[in-house]
């Protein structure tokens, strides 16, 4: 039987496996960033962040006809690791609000390819590896503490990126939960599956937070999101929705829902592979469904975020670890790639690079923050240099 004859099982499956990944890998980063709040405060975070996904993915693959997958960001999640620690969890919000309402002026103006013409690319990649390079450090550095389970992890890891990419995730979590489970390393309970109440936090205004927070996180959210993930809608050949009404969609929905813990909503990129391809609907105008079958997954999955909150804190800090670094390994990778790719501008990418990931903080501003002004100052002082006329004369 062909995937035509059996209707809609091909999309749905690809949705509800696309979401599924996206719990496996990049929500870890979530619960690294948590670490110090309230139970309560997280769920509802997730709450937020799974429910927003949820209904915007259907409403806007509906809309559209599209399978459009949106998911929180991944890069912002890692930003947070570093900040929240040092930031009220209020003020965070403040700055969650404000990263998003840059983020919906832009789209709103349409000025969104415009914007990221003007940002050089190797820089805005560099930035991104930079956030996210500690994570595969951490990942390294946990390996003498459980050697067997974490070189099984990576061997499952490399191995699925060869044999079944987009499983390779879900490889890493079967193996690294298998291992702990014969080891006895399970603790805790689940407890009975119950609703998840979101919890409001009155956000508080700061501009150093703004600066630290809001302006990192509005660039990841654009360049490490909503770009590739534009990108590859075109790239599977669907040349619409424009980007104006799903980047401005998501910065709404991610405003109503920081105040329960949303950071940001975005057009996932990778994860949204999987529902853009012959294998989820070998016509292109039935993939829609894969969409809709993921935000339904996203709302299961939100609406009982506290038992999912608890099943993950039964799993050893050192696969967590373990998961969050191969999740954002192919990231990175490709982020180091594109920032080192040009010979030109190659000095800005590694200053980029080496500050964004070094976590220095500097007048109350984040390395990420820093990273981006450093790197831009030595694209502009070499490109001023470049140009002038004697050197144009020589």
């Amino acid at each position: 039987m062909t995937a035509s004859q059996t209707g809609w099982i091909p999309a749905i499956i690809a949705g509800i496996i696309a979401t599924t990944i996206s719990y496996a890998g990049p929500l870890v980063i979530i619960f690294q960033a948590a670490q110090g709040l309230e139970p309560a405060l997280v769920a509802s975070w997730i709450w937020a962040i799974s429910i927003g996904s949820g209904l915007l993915g259907i409403a806007l693959s509906w809309r559209w006809r599209v399978p459009i997958v949106i998911a929180w960001s991944a890069p912002g999640s890692a930003l947070l690791v570093t900040m929240l620690p040092q930031t009220d969890f209020a003020t965070a919000i403040g700055a969650y609000i404000v990263a998003n309402l840059a983020v919906l002026l832009i789209g709103l103006s349409g000025a969104f390819d415009r914007l990221m013409q003007r940002l050089p690319a190797a820089i805005t990649a560099a930035m991104l590896a930079g956030i996210l390079f500690r994570f595969v450090i951490d990942m390294i550095g946990a390996v003498p503490s459980a050697p067997v389970m974490l070189i099984a992890m990576i061997a499952a890891f490399f191995a699925g990126r060869v044999l079944a990419p987009r499983y390779a995730v879900v490889a890493v979590l079967i193996t690294g939960v298998a291992i702990t489970a014969l080891s006895g390393g399970l603790s805790g309970s689940i407890g009975t599956p119950h609703l998840t109440m979101p919890v409001w936090t009155t956000p508080r205004f700061d501009w150093a937070a703004t600066a630290s927070i809001a302006v990192p996180l509005a660039v990841v959210a654009l360049t490490g999101q909503f770009l590739p993930g534009i990108a590859i809608l075109r790239a599977a050949g669907y040349d619409q929705p424009a980007a104006r009404p799903i980047v401005s969609a998501s910065a709404i929905a991610s405003i109503a829902l920081a105040p329960f813990g949303c950071h940001g909503l975005n057009l996932a990129a990778f994860t949204a592979a999987i529902c853009l391809g012959p294998d989820a609907h070998p016509d292109p105008a039935r993939r829609y469904m894969a969409g809709i079958a993921g935000g339904v997954t996203y709302l299961v999955f939100g609406a009982f975020a506290a038992t999912v909150l608890a099943l993950f804190a039964t799993l050893p800090k050192t696969l967590i670890a373990a998961l969050a670094g191969l999740a954002l390994f192919p990231v990175v990778a490709n982020s180091l790639s594109t920032a080192l790719r040009a010979q030109q501008g190659r000095d800005a990418a590694l200053v980029t690079f080496a500050v964004s990931a070094s976590g220095m903080t500097l007048a109350g501003l984040g390395s990420a923050f820093w990273g981006l002004i450093f790197g831009l100052a030595v694209h502009l002082l070499q490109s001023l240099i470049a140009k002038r006329p004697e050197r144009a004369t020589a």
